[in-house]
């Protein structure tokens, strides 16, 4: 490291135990150019992940088995990455940003090879998992760097940038998934991120500035993290299981539901009490920002299970390829996207009116879930397309309207943990939303089909071969898979065909 990179910034105490420094340091041109480009290289990368995944799952579905555990690839890295994005920021704030994301980014790969490897889905569950804790600690603090590199007045020029860079990864991620299923497979999806993500490793060791203050004057906040875990990861494993693994009154979710309660107290206790706290409280008696972070849970809530479930639709409902299905998310992801731009161009031209923009993004988006509620078998690809162009127009109006009102409705000494919040809180309402959502699915799926099966279906199988075909619904996932579906009928006879389609458009209605 050159020591034109060390800048040490005097910090002051703050209400609340938070740390700041008074502002960013000076930089030469060329090196904030150049760690600015690393950011987006590595914004890029992270976001590229929670997308890229999505059009993929039917396949690994197919070949690793697990549909009961079909969020959870997803879920273990937004748990993993949500818990350490408050956590990673607090460190960097006492020990600087340098290594802390250069570490980041090593995890992230590291996660990334291994999860390529992986022969059971509870190992690509786990690896996901060791993904996500690298994917967190560089969102974090890749959104604080910006406030390091740049004093406040320049600091709006870049959230257009950072916005269209999410942006372009979504618009990518589903439709790379999808190619790299189709023509390799799907382990390359992990794999891509080695050659990816090892040129931005070099070039912030080169580049990046070391920022850090002179010296902390308080503890770290142990007892807060080891909370704070303890609070976000049963809360989701519980929702995860009901009514999928376990019954919703079994001792098992009970038990991680009650837990999770027990340490969100014990986590607001140890906060109040803390010199340094992980979450400092004094953040939320500001009535924009508590408004603004439970409208960044919802939207959470509601985008990654779009994401999610969207192409599966496509894919087990309509028949689409993994490809075409990562194509037809595209229009979405553009309309966040457009939708983002225009919100954000309207807040510096029109005099910032937060509120209206995003009561407007919430009633469309609102209005996309309940015509996407409405979709079926019957619903043609250009009607689809319509529905969610509009939920994910909606959607990215609410993206700048809210953390711009965060970010302006605070003092600087907080604006980091404030700007966090909205991460952590919109990872939160992700997290939630795919574990709820998936448990509807499973539960429903398995009703459904056992309440709508015809009586030559019923005849030709019994009951424990549907439940089967409920466990592993590959038919609808895999055209191999379906083919031998149908070969399986070929007993009946002439009939077999018949009774197979019967079957087929049962799990799709279903």
């Amino acid at each position: 490291m050159d020591l034109e990179d060390q800048v040490v910034i005097p910090s002051a105490s703050r209400a609340g135990g938070v740390q700041a420094p008074e502002e960013p340091p000076a930089l030469p041109r060329r090196q904030v150019v150049l760690t600015m480009g690393g950011v987006m290289l590595a914004i890029f990368l992270s976001s590229l992940d929670q997308t890229v995944v999505g059009t993929a799952m039917p396949r690994i579905v197919s070949d690793l088995g697990g549909f009961d555990r079909f969020t959870w690839v997803t879920t273990a890295y937004l748990v993993a990455s949500t818990t350490s994005v408050p956590i990673a920021g607090r460190l960097s704030d006492l020990f600087g940003r340098k290594s802390f994301y250069i570490w980041g980014i090593i995890i992230f790969l590291v996660g990334s090879a291994l999860a390529g490897f992986s022969q059971t889905m509870n190992q690509l569950i786990m690896f996901r998992a060791i993904q996500g804790i690298g994917g967190g600690v560089m969102m974090a603090i890749a959104f604080i760097s910006v406030g390091d590199l740049f004093p406040p007045s320049e600091r709006g020029k870049y959230q257009g940038l950072v916005a269209a860079v999410f942006g372009l990864s979504s618009v990518i991620g589903p439709t790379m998934g999808g190619f790299i299923t189709d023509n390799l497979s799907w382990n390359w999806i992990f794999f891509i991120n080695i050659p990816l993500g090892t040129p931005i490793v070099l070039l912030f060791v080169r580049y990046f500035p070391h920022i850090r203050p002179s010296a902390p004057s308080h503890g770290l906040d142990y007892a807060g993290m080891v909370a704070l875990i303890l609070a976000v990861v049963p809360l989701l494993l519980g929702l995860s299981w009901g009514g999928v693994q376990y019954e919703w009154a079994s001792p098992q979710v009970i038990g991680a539901l009650v837990l999770s309660g027990l340490m969100t107290v014990l986590f607001v206790i140890l906060e109040f009490r803390s010199p340094e706290p992980i979450m400092p409280f004094e953040i939320y008696r500001n009535r924009v920002v508590s408004i603004s972070l439970i409208g960044s849970f919802l939207t959470g809530f509601g985008m990654f299970g779009a994401i999610i479930f969207i192409p599966l639709f496509f894919q087990g409902v309509l028949g689409a390829s993994a490809t075409s299905s990562g194509s037809f998310l595209t229009p979405m992801m553009l309309g966040i996207v457009v939708g983002a731009g225009l919100s954000g161009q309207a807040l510096s031209r029109l005099g910032g009116h937060y509120r209206a923009q995003t009561l407007v993004g919430m009633a469309l988006m609102g209005t996309g879930m309940a015509l996407v509620s409405t979709m079926d078998q019957d619903t043609s690809y250009s009607r689809a397309i319509v529905y969610i162009v509009t939920m994910g127009f909606g959607l990215g109006i609410t993206f700048p309207s809210l953390t711009i009102s965060v970010q302006n409705a605070v003092p600087y000494r907080v604006m980091g943990v404030a700007t966090s919040a909205i991460q952590f809180y919109r990872s939160i309402g992700g997290t939630m939303g795919l574990a709820i959502l998936g448990s509807l699915m499973a539960s429903r799926l398995s009703s459904s089909v056992f309440a709508s099966l015809s009586d030559q279906v019923r005849q030709a199988l019994p009951p424990e071969a549907v439940t089967e075909i409920l466990n592993k619904p590959q038919a609808l996932l895999n055209p191999e898979a379906m083919d031998n579906l149908r070969a399986s009928f070929d007993r009946l006879g002439p009939q077999g065909a018949v009774v197979a389609d019967q079957l087929l458009d049962t799990l799709r209605a279903s």
